[in-house]
C-alpha cells in the first residue's frame, strides 16, 4: 500500500494519503504511535482543508431554487404545526370544557 514516492500518516483505523490528502481505513496494518495533540490538529486542520476543496459553489439559478424550496418547506411546517395547535385546542376546549 505505501510506496516510496507518497507519504501515508496513520491514525487510528484511519489512513491519510499525503499524495491525494484522501482518508481512508487502514486495513489490517499494525497499530503506530499515537500523533501527539499538534499533530492531530494539523491532520484536522489537512482534512478540512482538503474536505472545502471538495465544495462546489451553486449557480444563482440553482440558489434561488434552493432558496424557494427552503421558503415552501417552512410554510408547510408552519402550516402542519398551526393546524395541530388549533385541532389540540380544540379537543381540550371540548374534552375540558373550558371556554375560549
Amino acid at each position: 500500500m505505501e510506496s516510496k514516492s507518497e507519504h501515508v500518516t496513520r491514525v487510528g483505523y484511519m489512513v491519510q494519503e499525503e499524495a491525494h490528502g484522501e482518508v481512508v481505513a487502514a486495513g489490517g496494518t499494525p497499530r503506530e504511535k499515537k500523533l501527539n495533540f499538534f499533530q492531530r490538529i494539523a491532520l484536522f486542520m489537512r482534512q478540512v482543508f482538503g474536505e472545502l476543496r471538495k465544495v462546489v459553489t451553486p449557480t444563482r439559478q440553482e440558489l434561488l431554487k434552493f432558496t424557494g424550496v427552503v421558503l415552501g418547506f417552512v410554510v408547510v411546517m408552519m402550516a402542519v404545526v398551526y393546524s395541530l395547535d388549533l385541532l389540540f385546542t380544540w379537543v381540550v376546549q371540548v374534552v375540558f370544557g373550558v371556554p375560549s
